[in-house]
């Protein structure tokens, strides 16, 4: 069983009150007991407040993708008449997404709810065929209208929950008593109300205070004395005023005795209120205590610590309070009316709540009897142990159980062959006389369909329709009349295949979907012609090979010789799936197609009907050969269709030269259609030519209806080879069958799943030899062509013929619109057929909405990768050439069954949007075809940021919380915590954004660091400042690449390139490589070097990077250098194909950096042999391990010293060697980037 259970009893206003209790622990105890049934617990996006709680705490019952978020357009509460539009809409849209989740069960947790927010609930506004299971808490309003439904707006939105009640299937009541109610006031059968009464939490038990804790509790709330207890609100049935009058009519000296603490939240007025009643009854304020809100956590030690407990309510649901105190062993009298007495379980315990006397009497006994108090404490022990969550949910679980199997028992198999009346359909599909065989198929077909059917046929082609049976009996309409009258027809049947004939119908499906029968699972043959020879449709290939393919897809369409490649390797039918109510083929070979190019369970609600064929009886054998003039002891083999290499013409045509047959006059090869268009075709007819058969071997160029029909009846054998099928069905094949010609096919495509019996099978890729083999039985055995002929005739009269097929075409028809929800086009129809105001002025709104409930079916998940700062400028820093380089290999080589998506935002913009003019250019395509639209996410894409753009990110907190929340994975990189650990090399506030960055992503799924020493510097800081989130933000790192090449690189060379080359190469060259801020140290290594000038070292020293921040004293310096362009040299702009030839000429690198997240330049040195002087620090050490020379220290003495030393191992070839520094490549570092990323989701 699939139940979903709505979660809004802990999302609305009533979730911090006890029905927002109660449902978090039956959830979590129908969770922890389930053992059997899958469960999805459904939450309302407009109350977004409490998702991510809910999230968090349900997260540890269930997977992420069991917990989802639908998407509504508020404000929709009544008390706002205003709403009252929105509200019905969104109950719809609501109820709509719902059935989209396809449950066996709906359990909702609180229904009375959205009077003063944006909670949705309802029963039936759109579909009444959900078995739907409610908990029912009281009736109270409903029993007592007069107090409770005054105010006219309230009665309204109460009545009208009412009225939602009443088409529940299963009531699950909290008590006995409420179950009562919803039998004696709503009119429900007793079988139908369940009662799962309720428990509390753990928390409320017995403790052992000490003295110290009992005085310091009661000194919060100034009880001095020995005091009764009662919680639980003061609403008019809680019998408040009683309480107090009881109170006052105690005799003094036990009054003086004892206090009354009533422990509830209260406003001024209501405290006001009881303080004037209580000096009417003279009480003053040391006898009645208000203390207002408290912790649950003192409430827990005031039923310890009281004298007893309290409870005068004239009409509870339950009456949780009660069992709480007796949890906490404590003695309870309360009333004797609705659910009390059952959560008491003792009538000695009970008083009339109407009568003060009655209350006080009772009150008295308590406090003057011992032995009652104690005999109720003893008995508050064993009733508590009677309600027990567990208890509680088993008996919930039963009841949905039999709920589920009662509505089962009651479904009625679905058979809708023929119906009281025939629905309008319309029939789009190219008719006869084009030249088509889905014209031809179409024309056979609405024969037999509209038997089922009054059939329009929408047709867009110039040749006038020839069927005399669709002239007759059909009414023949144009496009443009289809689209003025749409609403006429209640069923749309499209017909798509793979040629021009049906370029026209995409937009149709678009604009009004409808059920698809897919003749050929590859429709990229249409969709490229539309593309390239319309204009009907400008840029749909490159978008449809961006949708099922991604950038790898568009990228080979503009890269490829021959765009052939491009046709043969894309399907291009996602929008035609996406855009379909219900799809239809011929063979189950399109639905293996589907699960290989999608999900592994798409196609599998598909319907397969074989393809049709009005059976031949009495076939015109003699005839056919004295009009083709073929002798009648003629042995004559048939291919039958337009001849290409994909129909292995050439392999049949090698069979036959090479078998007995080819010298056997009385035997024929005919090729019956038309040949190819080009040098396959050519080299067919120089073979015929070159074999001297004669006429023996023909091939008959395009052959009419006639004469084809000519062609089966004169063969004894078919032969219909294939190779790279692309989900089309062989309709020769099955003529060969309908006119018992004994026929040879390879078990390629649909044909694969041909009946043995019936057809000669090869294998796929069958020998040559195997089909000599098989030609030469079937001329030799007539026995075994008569057995092929039965066989085959039989299956096309049992499984193909028009009747059987159109009965299935029917079922499958009314199935799919009455159980699709792959489009909103019926809940779009009901809001709008329904809209009794105008709200014109929300379409896009509703719109959004919609959209966002609305997961294309199929489509691949999204890895959207946020490149903020690259989109608007490439900053040429270390980060941007990583983002730059990871990027290039993830739209290169997405994960298989994703798309990665580069996406961007500004701090101005709403959420993000893609980035594809930004990917064209980066790709270096063209980008006419796409635009940047906004961001779609649905559940279980990712959203990965990979750019380093603190203010965006902190701009768009609440856009990814919503993403997040609807089920989107949301990960970040971090590139180091230096702004932090290295806040003086930063500017005066990077410390406070980089915290606010970092407390903004933790709060998300995931990091992935640049370097495990990152990542464990991120451990500590999210330990330190968010320890709850320690457990669920998941940590991983990984390494960077170095190849230069496969980083997108920069080209071009400095003007004075050649002049710095040839004077790094008159010297020993250091090399430092990064932009020129204060961590870098460039200070301390400048006047190292100065040192080392000074002491007559002759070396270079050659500083790559722009200018940073906080440097401009020490451009200063640079600028003014006397070794400046000497020994000195300062390149700020350098391309990569530079930086290379820099590296080549370097003798040694140095990296002084006081902080990194990597140090990307240690592992480029590496790659061109350079060897490493660097600072000793831990990423350093990760990095490089034993293949750098290490220094410690400030000061320029320190490096010059180190310098030194490095100067002299060189000489004796004792430098660190940098050749087993082990370094990735960048699609190396890309793999270890998605591994983290799929470990962290």
């Amino acid at each position: 069983m699939r139940i979903v259970i709505d979660m809004q009893g802990l999302q609305a206003s009533n979730a911090k009150r006890g029905i927002g209790r109660y449902t978090s622990d039956l959830v979590k105890h129908l969770l922890d007991s389930n053992e059997n049934h899958e469960t999805v617990l459904l939450l309302n996006g407009m109350l977004s407040e409490s998702i991510g709680s809910i999230c968090n705490e349900f997260g540890r019952y269930l997977p992420k993708e069991n917990i989802v978020v639908w998407i509504g357009a508020g404000p929709v509460s009544a008390i706002d008449k205003s709403n009252e539009a929105r509200k019905k809409i969104n109950e719809k849209i609501r109820e709509d997404f719902i059935t989209k989740l396809s449950p066996d069960v709906l359990l909702i947790t609180s229904l009375f709810e959205g009077l003063s927010d944006d909670a949705v609930t309802s029963i039936g506004s759109i579909n009444t065929k959900i078995p739907t299971a409610v908990i029912l808490y009281d009736l109270i309003p409903l029993i007592h209208n007069d107090v409770y439904l005054k105010n006219s707006v309230v009665e309204s939105w109460y009545l009208e929950k009412i009225d939602h009640i009443r088409r529940a299937n299963l009531l699950l009541s909290i008590s006995n008593s409420s179950g009562h109610e919803a039998v004696h006031y709503l009119g429900f059968n007793e079988s139908d109300v369940v009662n799962i009464s309720t428990a509390c939490a753990e928390e409320f038990k017995k403790l052992e205070l000490s003295e110290n804790e009992r005085l310091a509790l009661s000194n919060r709330y100034s009880l001095n004395t020995s005091f009764i207890l009662y919680t639980g609100g003061i609403d008019h049935r809680k019998n408040i005023e009683r309480l107090l009058k009881a109170f006052s009519l105690l005799p003094k000296e036990l009054r003086a005795k004892h206090q009354l603490a009533i422990v509830c939240s209260l406003q001024d007025a209501d405290r006001y209120r009881l303080y004037k009643l209580c000096k009417e009854y003279g009480l003053d304020k040391q006898g009645v205590i208000f203390t207002g809100y408290i912790s649950e956590f003192d409430l827990i030690g005031l039923y310890n610590i009281c004298d007893f407990f309290i409870f005068p309510s004239w009409h509870e649901g339950f009456g949780l309070p009660v069992l709480e105190a007796m949890r906490c062993g404590k003695a309870v009298i309360g009333g004797n009316l609705s659910s009390i007495p059952e959560v008491i379980g003792n009538e000695e315990a009970l008083f009339d709540p109407y009568d003060s006397q009655d209350i006080a009497d009772k009150i008295e006994k308590i406090l003057t009897d011992n032995d009652f108090k104690v005999s109720l404490e003893k008995h508050a022990e064993s009733q508590a142990q009677v309600f027990s969550w567990v208890i509680s949910a088993n008996n919930a679980w039963k009841a949905l159980e039999r709920l589920h199997e009662k509505n089962i028992a009651r479904k009625p198999p679905f058979a809708p062959l023929i119906s009281d009346r025939r629905r309008c359909l319309a029939f789009i599909s190219p008719l006869p006389p084009a030249k088509s065989g889905i014209a031809d198929y179409s024309a056979e077909l609405i024969s037999a369909l509209s038997r089922h059917y009054v059939i329009d046929v929408i047709v867009e082609q110039d040749e006038k329709l020839t069927d005399p049976y669709i002239i007759a009996n059909c009414n023949i309409r144009d496009v443009k009349f289809f689209e003025e009258n749409v609403d006429q027809y209640e069923r749309i049947l499209y017909h798509f295949g793979n040629s021009a004939f049906h370029g026209y119908m995409f937009k149709l499906l678009y604009d009004y979907p409808g059920v698809v029968v897919l003749h050929d699972f590859f429709i990229s043959g249409v969709v490229a012609h539309i593309d390239l020879a319309t204009a009907e449709l400008p840029g749909i290939w490159s978008q449809e090979l961006h949708k099922s393919g991604g950038w790898p897809a568009v990228f080979m369409r503009y890269a490829a010789k021959d765009t052939g490649d491009v046709v043969y390797k894309y399907p291009c039918n996602i929008s035609v799936l996406q855009n379909s109510v219900g799809v239809i083929v011929h063979s189950s070979f399109s639905q293996r197609l589907a699960a290989s190019f999608y999900e592994k369970t798409f196609g599998l609600d598909w319907a397969v009907i074989p393809h049709l064929r009005v059976p031949v009886y009495n076939v015109p054998r003699k005839k056919a050969r004295e009009i083709l003039g073929i002798d009648e002891n003629a042995f004559v083999v048939c291919s039958f269709g337009l001849l290409g290499p994909t129909k292995l013409n050439h392999k049949l045509l090698s069979a036959w030269l090479n078998s007995s047959l080819f010298d056997n006059r009385a035997c024929h090869l005919v090729f019956v259609g038309e040949n190819y268009n080009g040098k396959y075709g050519e080299n067919l007819l120089k073979s015929i030519k070159k074999s001297n058969a004669g006429n023996r071997i023909n091939l008959t160029g395009w052959v009419d209806v006639e004469e084809y029909k000519m062609w089966l009846a004169a063969a004894d054998v078919g032969v219909q080879l294939r190779t790279l099928s692309r989900g089309e069905t062989s309709g020769t094949v099955l003529d060969c069958m309908n006119y018992g010609l004994a026929t040879v096919v390879n078990a390629n495509g649909s044909m694969a799943d041909l009946d043995d019996t019936s057809v000669v099978k090869l294998a796929n890729e069958f020998a040559e030899t195997d089909l000599i083999d098989a030609l030469t039985l079937l001329y030799n055995d007539v026995d075994y062509r008569e057995r092929l002929k039965v066989a085959a005739m039989a299956k096309i009269r049992t499984s193909h013929r028009p009747r059987t097929c159109a009965e299935k075409y029917k079922t499958a028809i009314e199935l799919f619109y009455e159980n699709s929800h792959r489009s909103a086009q019926k809940l779009i129809s009901s809001i709008v057929r329904d809209d009794e105001h105008d709200i014109s002025g929300e379409y896009l709104k509703l719109a959004t909405a919609i959209a966002k409930n609305y997961e294309p079916e199929p489509r691949k998940k999204q890895i959207l990768v946020d490149v903020s700062e690259l989109v608007q400028r490439d900053a040429k820093s270390g980060i941007q050439r990583v983002v730059r380089a990871i990027l290039n290999q993830l739209l290169h080589s997405p994960p298989e069954g994703w798309i990665v998506e580069p996406v961007y935002a500004t701090e101005s913009s709403q959420g993000y949007r893609y980035a594809r003019d930004f990917t064209c250019q980066f790709l270096d395509i063209p980008a006419n075809w796409t635009e940047d639209s906004p961001m779609e996410t649905w559940q279980g894409d990712i959203f990965l940021g990979l750019d380093l753009q603190p203010s965006i990110v902190l701009s768009k907190q609440d856009f990814l919380r919503e993403i997040h929340y609807r089920g989107i994975s949301v990960h970040f990189v971090v590139y180091d915590l230096l702004p932090i650990l290295a806040q003086e090399a930063f500017f005066p506030g990077a410390k406070d954004t980089y915290e606010k960055w970092l407390s903004c992503i933790t709060q998300f799924d995931g990091a992935i660091c640049i370097s495990q020493t990152v990542a464990n510097e991120l451990t500590h800081w999210v330990r330190d400042n968010y320890p709850e989130r320690s457990h669920s933000f998941d940590i991983q790192w990984f390494h960077l690449g170095a190849d230069l090449v496969n980083s997108v690189p920069s080209n071009g060379k400095h003007v004075d390139s050649a002049n710095v080359l040839a004077k790094m190469s008159e010297r020993t060259t250091f090399l430092m490589v990064s932009t020129v801020e204060p961590r870098k140290q460039h200070v301390q290594v400048l006047e190292a070097f100065e040192l080392l000038w000074k002491n007559g070292k002759d070396i270079n020293l050659v500083i790559v990077g722009k200018q940073g921040w906080m440097v401009e004293q020490l451009l200063k310096r640079l600028s003014s250098h006397k070794e400046l362009n000497h020994r000195l040299f300062w390149l700020s702009t350098v391309s990569d194909e530079y930086l290379e030839q820099i590296y080549g000429a370097a003798a040694c690198l140095i990296v002084a950096s006081i902080g990194e997240g990597f140090g990307l330049p240690l592992v480029e040195a590496a790659q061109y042999n350079v060897p490493i002087i660097t600072r000793d620090i831990p990423v350093f050490r990760e990095v490089a391990g034993e293949h750098a020379f290490y220094f410690d220290g400030m000061s320029a003495h320190d490096l010059s010293d180190a310098i030194d030393e490095w100067l002299v191992l060189e000489n004796h070839a004792g430098v660190p060697n940098v050749t087993g520094l082990k370094w990735l490549t960048w699609e190396q570092s890309a793999k270890q980037l998605l591994s983290a990323l799929f470990k962290t989701k």
